[in-house]
């Protein structure tokens, strides 16, 4: 069975996600900024008896990778993400200046993470998909055999990604939602890198920024 247990983080209360089965886990956009945020998750994860087995960031922008030197000295994982954010990634001390947001370098990636690569947990299948737009290397992590999508900042409940920092491209988000989530289950839970769950359902029928208007 998939668990999908968020930990907000940061003082851009950012979603960081512990995907596990039960034995091991995917610790995905580690977003920890000091200690009280570590020592949390690390609890979660003694209670639980997980083994966390790899560090994915679904882009790399500061609220998503702040966790990721941690990540390497904690668990001595490298982070995987889309080679069209390796810019974003390396940037993030100089971007957490201008926000006065201390951030450590990332590690350099242990792998990019590619459109229609898995990702495996147990038994458990992920699919990456590239959904560009919020940021150009943008992926999102779909379970299907389970129904969850984890899905970063492109999906938000009655919302989307920005589109107003660099790299950013409203219509190119659009695209992503329309022709890689839009057509995905009605039911498929969507696990968002900031706020609450939704679902596919909800917001095709409800989200203001997905009427047929915005699409075209």
């Amino acid at each position: 069975m998939l668990h999908c247990v968020p930990f907000v983080c940061n003082p851009f209360q950012e979603n960081t996600w512990l995907l596990h089965d039960g034995r091991e886990a995917l610790l995905v956009d580690p977003g920890c900024w000091n200690t009280v945020e570590e020592h949390r998750l690390e609890a979660y994860l003694t209670q639980q008896g997980l083994r966390v087995v790899r560090c994915l960031n679904t882009h790399g922008h500061i609220d998503h990778v702040l966790g990721n030197a941690w990540a390497h000295r904690r668990f001595g994982l490298l982070p995987e993400i889309h080679t069209d954010d390796l810019e974003l990634l390396r940037r993030a001390p100089a971007i957490g200046q201008l926000y006065g947001v201390p951030c450590e370098p990332s590690p350099e990636p242990a792998a990019h993470l590619a459109d229609g690569d898995e990702v495996r947990l147990g038994d458990l299948r992920f699919e990456v998909m590239h959904v560009p737009g919020h940021s150009p290397g943008h992926v999102a992590l779909y379970c299907r055999e389970a129904g969850h999508l984890v899905g970063g900042d492109v999906l938000f409940q009655g919302s989307i990604g920005r589109t107003d920092l660099p790299g950013g491209d409203l219509e190119q988000l659009l695209h992503s939602i329309r022709t890689r989530l839009l057509v995905l289950d009605d039911t498929v839970v969507v696990h968002s890198g900031h706020g609450p769950d939704t679902t596919i359902g909800a917001e095709r029928r409800g989200n203001p920024f997905l009427r047929p208007s915005s699409f075209r």
